[in-house]
């Protein structure tokens, strides 16, 4: 009997309803349609033993890590199988359940895969202390740009920005969007020649780079990656900037070199807990200046995405790319604001801009895989290729959300300095 024979019982039970891919087992025997656009390959045993020992997507994620599971041809068509996995409590995770989780053990004894758990990847972080102290989030931070400056440029391009971007037409290119993004914030923050302006995670220098140049700005940015805190001031240096910009190995709530006129923080919040929210917007607004603007750029939760803005302890996002992660519902996030003397003017969401944003990156990366493996390894590259396709049909899906959110700090008389239309956003 083949192997997929074998494991049949298995996949209809974590895949009720229409495949859509190929399985392929290690001994060359395939379920599901012959012709597809992903083929699904469980190249060793190895695989069914971690799910069996983790029944969820984080079993699944290790055995892709170690490349006991594997994806041949569209990674996007792969994932969408996950919409139709049984036991899962949303679309977006997938879970076993207790018919899958028997169906596995049995599928393992027949084809003597059971056994001890083995060993987790390296790649997998192991973060201590306590959660959302300075120290942990240096090093969950830390972990998640390990993987090197050349390793990220591979697919974020010559603008070295790993956040949204911003696309005025369909065939934006990726580097102009990114620039159309810092522009769009610039005008938000209402910036001109003289203003001071803190970037809050400001990665490698690409938005207080912009605001200096284009619209004649001091500008600090902040960020807990050494790496990019290396770079972001080789690169403001290159760009003849240093005299107008600076660029900090510094926590966010250790700056005390306030008052700024405008604050931006730009793909940095999903590292803030909710148990730091208040925190967060009054150290933020303890640097700003009353008028001054503060933009706050995120990726966002919807409401009906469960109570807890933790990723799931089984997820493996929360294992392999952002560790103690959380997504914040953006209706919490304006209160919030509000609660520390911000004006919440504008709301807006950039969803289909950023699913076009990770597509391109994915396809950036799977232009550039062979350095890439050389710059990352084969595992850190394989986990990036997965979490970005999987974030980009997220998006698509209306699973996640990402909102930009600009707030005027409350003065006395209540003259907030905003434009009368949303046209001064615009170029």
């Amino acid at each position: 009997m083949s192997v997929a024979t074998q494991l049949e019982p298995l996949v209809r039970a974590l895949v009720p309803g229409e495949l859509g891919v190929t399985i392929k087992a290690w001994d060359g025997s395939t379920l599901g349609p012959e012709q597809t656009a992903a083929t699904v390959v469980i190249k060793s045993p190895a695989a069914l033993r971690r799910l069996v020992w983790a029944p969820n997507e984080l079993g699944l994620g290790r055995a892709y890590v170690t490349g006991d599971l594997d994806i041949e041809g569209d990674v996007f068509a792969a994932l969408r199988i996950r919409d139709g996995v049984a036991g899962a409590d949303e679309p977006a995770r997938v879970g076993l359940g207790r018919r899958g989780w028997l169906a596995a053990i049995a599928a393992a004894r027949k084809l003597g895969a059971l056994g001890r758990p083995l060993p987790v990847p390296p790649e997998e972080a192991r973060l201590s202390g306590r959660r959302h102290s300075r120290e942990r989030d240096a090093a969950a931070v830390a972990h998640h740009y390990n993987a090197g400056n050349d390793f990220y440029r591979l697919f974020l391009g010559p603008t070295m920005t790993y956040s949204c971007a911003y696309f005025e037409t369909d065939d934006t290119p990726l580097d102009d969007a990114q620039r159309a993004k810092y522009e769009l914030i610039c005008r938000k923050l209402g910036l001109g020649p003289g203003m001071r302006v803190l970037d809050v995670g400001c990665g490698w220098g690409g938005m207080v780079m912009h605001a200096a140049e284009h619209h004649g700005v001091t500008a600090v940015g902040v960020t807990l990656s050494r790496s990019q805190q290396e770079l972001a001031s080789k690169r403001v240096a290159e760009a003849g900037l240093e005299d107008r910009v600076e660029i900090r190995y510094q926590d966010y709530r250790d700056i005390t070199d306030g008052p700024y006129d405008a604050i931006s923080s730009i793909g940095m919040f999903e590292h803030v807990g909710l148990e730091m929210l208040h925190e967060y917007f009054e150290q933020l607004s303890g640097q700003l200046r009353p008028g001054g603007r503060l933009l706050n750029h995120a990726i966002s939760r919807p409401v009906g995405a469960g109570g807890q803005p933790r990723f799931d302890k089984h997820s493996f996002i929360d294992h392999y790319v952002f560790p103690d992660g959380e997504l914040h519902e953006v209706g919490t996030v304006v209160t919030t604001m509000q609660e520390h003397g911000f004006e919440v003017r504008d709301v807006e969401s950039l969803r289909e801009h950023y699913a076009k944003t990770l597509r391109l990156w994915v396809a950036g990366l799977e232009a550039n895989w062979d350095e890439a493996v050389v710059f990352a390894g084969q595992a850190r590259a394989r986990i990036w290729k997965l979490y970005m396709a999987a974030s980009a049909i997220n998006f698509e899906a209306n699973r996640t959300n990402i909102h930009q959110v600009l707030g005027v700090k409350s003065t006395e008389d209540g003259h907030s300095g905003m434009p009368l239309t949303r046209r001064a956003f615009i170029r």
